[in-house]
C-alpha cells in the first residue's frame, strides 16, 4: 500500500496550487535534495520515485526473491508504503509497520536496484502508483521517467544533469571520503555503469523530456540549483500552468 497522507504531516498552504513538477535526472545529480527543497518553498507535495525502488528491491533481498524475476518483485509492492514525514514529504519507507526508510540506502541494495528497476512488470506497477500519488494536488515529483513516461503531461519538467565525476565528488562529501581517493574512484565507475544500464534499457531509458529544462549543475550551489528550480515553477503558474515550453533550455 502507498499512502498519499498521514495524521499529524504538516504542509504549507502551496504557492502554486495544483502543479505539478517532474524532476529527472541520473545517480547523485541532486535530484532528491534538490526536489525537497523545491516542494518545500513551493508548498507543495514531494515525492521521491527512487525510494519505491529501492524499497522493492531490499524486499526481495530481504525474502530471497530474485531480483531479475519482475512479476514476483512487482507481486511485492502492495506491501510496501510510503509514509509522511512531519513536513509533509512522502520521504519514509514501511514495510509490515516498520520503518526501513534507511536500509532502502543500503550497498546491496545500491547494487540491485537497476536490475529491479529494468523489469517491465515492476516499471508497469509502480507507474500507476506514481499516478494515483500525484492526482490528489500539486506535487514535486522526482526521479528518472517521470517527465517522459509517469507525468508526460507535467506543468513543468526539470532534466538535473552533471559530470559523473561532479556526481562522484558530490557523493564522497556527503560520505565523508576523500574527494580525489580509491573509493571516490569506485563511486565514479559505479554511477557511469548505473547511467548505462538507466539510458540503455528497452523499458522507459533515461533521458530528458523534449520539453524538459536541461540545469547542468557543474559549478552551482545548491542554492541557486533550487532558487533556479522555484523561479521556473513559479513563472509557470504565472503562465497558468498548462503551457509547454518552448523546447529544450539548457541553463
Amino acid at each position: 500500500m502507498v499512502t498519499g497522507a498521514g495524521r499529524g504531516a504538516r504542509t504549507p498552504a502551496p504557492a502554486v496550487p495544483g502543479l505539478r513538477v517532474a524532476i529527472d535526472g541520473p545517480g547523485s545529480s541532486g535530484k532528491s535534495s534538490v526536489g525537497m527543497a523545491v516542494a518545500s518553498a513551493l508548498g507543495l507535495r514531494f515525492v521521491d520515485t527512487g525510494l519505491l525502488y529501492r524499497a522493492l528491491t531490499w524486499l526481495a533481498v530481504r525474502r530471497e526473491v530474485a531480483l531479475d524475476d519482475g512479476p514476483a518483485v512487482a507481486a511485492l509492492a502492495p506491501d510496501v508504503e510510503l509514509a509522511p514525514d512531519p513536513a509533509g514529504r512522502l520521504s519514509r519507507v514501511r514495510v509490515d509497520g516498520h520503518d526501513v526508510t534507511r536500509s532502502v540506502r543500503a550497498a546491496a541494495v545500491d547494487r540491485g536496484v537497476s536490475e529491479v528497476a529494468r523489469q517491465p512488470a515492476v516499471r508497469t506497477a509502480l507507474v500507476a502508483v506514481q499516478r494515483r500519488l500525484a492526482a490528489d494536488a500539486g506535487i514535486v515529483m522526482v526521479g528518472r521517467d517521470i517527465g517522459t513516461v509517469v507525468l508526460p503531461d507535467a506543468d513543468l519538467k526539470v532534466y538535473l544533469d552533471a559530470s559523473a565525476a561532479e556526481r562522484a565528488r558530490r557523493r564522497a562529501v556527503e560520505r565523508g571520503l576523500d574527494p580525489d581517493g580509491s573509493e571516490t574512484a569506485a563511486i565514479r565507475a559505479d554511477l557511469e555503469r548505473r547511467d548505462a544500464v538507466d539510458s540503455g534499457r528497452a523499458i522507459a531509458p533515461l533521458r530528458p523530456a523534449d520539453d524538459a529544462v536541461v540545469l547542468v549543475t557543474d559549478g552551482m550551489s545548491f542554492e541557486e540549483v533550487v532558487g533556479r528550480v522555484v523561479h521556473l515553477a513559479e513563472e509557470k503558474h504565472a503562465a497558468g500552468g498548462s503551457a509547454v515550453l518552448d523546447g529544450r533550455t539548457t541553463a
